[in-house]
């Protein structure tokens, strides 16, 4: 390894331990000296489990962590068997590449606004109750149902499978490109099995260890989402990472004590499940070679196919209509029930930026352009250094980039405010970036390295023979022919930008509002129209960045097709 090349990988080591893990350990770590009861701004100087007996003293607590139990690992449980169900159902029908445009839109879409706009079509006044009504139902006014903000958090686990099902489709997809699939069916189906039980049998044990990790990213998320959560989850109490948001924001500032062990205990929460988890694989495993024993076909499993088939469609139909509800409401004036489609229509509050969507808008643009330049320029900075090295990525650099997806926001975001505010920084837009980029560098860093490992090492070879040095290399040669990947990655971080909620509200500390921010506070109860505006924006965003990340390469590589050998 040349000195140039040790040199790039120890400073990019030190701006990610110094950037991204360091902060997530700070974080940690004055929280649990306010769990414990250390906070000297409020006057609590002295260790005691106080905080502990409190938090378990608070009303609603233990229904507050049975409602993220349930809701969490039910929609982990639920979106995993759909998406399986319909890979075995559509493998042969539906091409990976179809449905793996098919999920973008949904993964593009922020959670607060396809939350809203789901909101806007269960409510009891919502649009499928107003297509149903008068005809069908024989309603005129709306009913007195709980099909939103309901008890048991089923509207939360609907609007989490809207989301997380699609993931998983792309995950499987990828997955499925790395195995014989054809061979494994074929061979499946001479021996007399069903198509479930190919895919059950011989299929998914082998795709499964490739698709642990997001799943464990998939548990963690639902676990601890806060703005989905606010907007269709139960509220009185709500699910616990909600009411330790509400308590860090309590007018009480002894609440601060408790909430911050509710936060570890968050973060145990989500470990503990991820342990459980894995105790169950074990457990299946086990079952799975006893009924792999037994030899039965599985010829009976086609209903279940269908229905879960079935089940993953009306999700994709649900989330198409929550965002076309979105673009709707934005643009009705009157709209009363039953009526399907608005009375009158308007532009008043697409006019009027001044009144806060234009200021909202413009933090958001700035904010995610920041955290979406420096997120690529870092992993461009690893990658580079990776290659000049000839080093494979070693597991415990895979587990950094990993860890702030598996840790819950809430967690740590109040501590590392804390931290932000000694230093000066909390309050401000360079906290909000800081704190955003925790999250989004790992997704772009996902995203650009198998593309980039994935490059044609022959041209790099022969820019070398031509006298060209490392950096020229990168420039001239490596960057032009990943622009597509580059650009890729570059709109998947400005979509998880865009969607940031936790922590944006921590470190704006109220100073600093996004189109989430806003949206997800007024979808509590403000005019539908302004909401509606508010989500359009948000949800627009990203589509306009992945609309991007397809024109330019297509302008980039019109003249230039033998850019696109690049990758092997």
């Amino acid at each position: 390894m040349s000195g140039e090349g040790r040199a790039l990988r120890v400073l990019v080591a030190v701006a990610v331990m110094g950037g991204l893990v360091l902060p997530i350990l700070a974080g940690f770590a004055q929280t649990l000296r306010a769990a414990f009861g250390i906070l000297p701004a409020i006057g609590a100087v002295e260790w005691s489990l106080a905080p502990w007996h409190q938090l378990m003293a608070l009303p609603g607590f233990g229904t507050s962590l049975r409602l993220s139990l349930v809701t969490g690992v039910g929609a982990t449980i639920l979106a995993l068997l759909l998406a399986t169900g319909f890979f075995a159902l559509m493998h042969g029908r539906i091409g990976h590449g179809v449905i793996g445009r098919g999920a973008m839109p949904f993964l593009a879409a922020p959670h607060a606004a396809l939350a809203i706009g789901l909101a806007f079509l269960l409510a009891p006044s919502g649009w499928i109750a107003r297509l149903l009504s008068p005809a069908l139902t024989g309603w005129d006014r709306p009913p007195d149902w709980a099909t939103v903000n309901d008890g048991w958090g089923l509207a939360l686990i609907v609007g989490l499978l809207i989301k997380e099902v699609p993931f998983l489709l792309l995950v499987i997809g990828s997955a499925l490109g790395q195995l014989p699939l054809r061979q494994h069916m074929a061979a499946g189906r001479a021996l007399g099995y069903g198509r479930g039980a190919v895919w059950v049998k011989v299929i998914m044990p082998q795709v499964y260890p490739l698709i642990r990790l997001p799943i464990f990213i998939v548990l963690a998320f639902s676990l601890s989402v806060v703005d989905m959560a606010i907007i269709l989850g139960p509220s009185n109490p709500p699910t616990l990472a909600v009411a330790i948001t509400r308590w860090f924001y309590a007018t009480d500032t002894a609440l601060i004590l408790p909430a911050s062990a509710a936060a570890l205990m968050q973060a145990a929460v989500v470990a503990a499940a991820v342990a459980a988890w894995i105790a169950a694989e074990r457990v299946a495993k086990r079952l799975g070679l006893w009924w792999l024993r037994r030899g039965g076909r599985g010829r009976r499993a086609a209903p279940g196919l269908w229905l879960a088939g079935s089940v993953v469609g009306i999700l994709m139909v649900l989330g198409v209509l929550a965002l076309a509800g979105l673009v709707l409401w934005s643009f009705a004036w009157r709209w009363s029930f039953p009526q399907a489609l608005p009375q009158s229509w308007s532009v008043k509050g697409w006019l009027t930026p001044e009144s806060g969507w234009g200021r909202a808008l413009r933090a958001t643009l700035i904010i995610g352009s920041s955290v979406t330049a420096a997120s690529l320029l870092l992993a461009i900075a690893w990658l580079e250094g990776e290659d000049r090295a000839r080093r494979g990525r070693a597991g415990w650099a895979q587990a950094l980039i990993y860890l702030p997806l598996l840790v819950p926001q809430i967690g740590f975001l109040y501590g590392l405010n804390v931290l932000f505010l000694k230093i000066g920084v909390s309050g401000g837009m360079l906290a909000v970036v800081w704190a955003q980029m925790l999250f989004v560098f790992p997704y772009v860093m996902i995203a650009l390295s198998d593309p980039w490992r994935a490059l044609d090492r022959q041209h790099l070879r022969a820019a070398a023979a031509l006298g060209a040095g490392p950096w020229r290399r990168l420039m001239v040669v490596k960057l032009p022919m990943l622009v597509r990947p580059v650009l890729a990655a570059a709109a998947i971080g400005f979509a998880v930008s865009v969607a940031q909620y936790l922590p944006t509200l921590f470190m704006g500390a109220g100073r600093v509002a996004t189109l989430t921010t806003e949206a997800v506070t007024l979808a509590g109860g403000s005019d539908r129209r302004v909401v509606g505006v508010y989500a359009v924006l948000q949800a627009g965003l990203p589509f306009l960045a992945y609309g991007v990340a397809l024109l330019v390469p297509a302008v980039v590589y019109r003249n230039r097709r033998g850019l696109l050998g690049g990758t092997a």
